[in-house]
């Protein structure tokens, strides 16, 4: 299963949502796919969706889903990070109006970069070859290092006291 999650900022994201209902309809996507479509105007013809879904529902969906795409809102992609899984991340741009300025595309650029397990899509045609490398990736996934960061931070404060 694929899940797509837009969040919830107002402007409209039909740029993703037109191009993985296009990709359904043309079976370059033959899983169940499942849309989070929050403020957008264009509703999937080829795959289920809602407009906004309950953080619970949004858990269910990512521990079941083989494939993530969001939006390049941080508390869309760093939950699927935790749950040991790369986002497939299609920052909003603000040429196409889907935000005010292009600040999701330039943080999430600058973590894949920095070696964040993003896959980060700046062009929108290049999403298929995308989702097929992120289904067939047998590479290990990521794990958090926090526990242990913060085991260690209070091993130092408590040696301070």
């Amino acid at each position: 299963m694929i899940f797509v999650t837009v969040g919830t900022h107002e402007q409209p994201f039909n740029r993703l949502i037109k191009k993985v209902d296009q990709l359904k309809a043309q079976n370059k996507i033959t899983d169940e796919v499942f849309i989070q479509i929050g403020y957008s105007t264009y509703l999937p013809q080829n795959c289920r969706y809602e407009k906004f879904i309950s953080p619970a529902k949004m858990q269910a969906l990512i521990n079941q889903a083989s494939v993530i795409i969001t939006h390049g809102g941080p508390s869309s992609f760093i939950e699927v990070i935790r749950q040991g899984k790369t986002p497939i991340v299609v920052p909003r741009q603000e040429k196409f109006n889907e935000h005010v300025n292009n600040h999701q595309l330039i943080f999430c650029t600058d973590l894949q970069k920095r070696g964040f397990p993003i896959k980060v899509i700046t062009n929108i045609e290049d999403l298929a070859e995308a989702i097929r490398a992120e289904k067939d990736n047998k590479q290990p996934k990521f794990h958090s290092n926090n526990q242990k960061f913060n085991q260690n931070l209070e091993t130092l404060v408590r040696q301070l006291f």
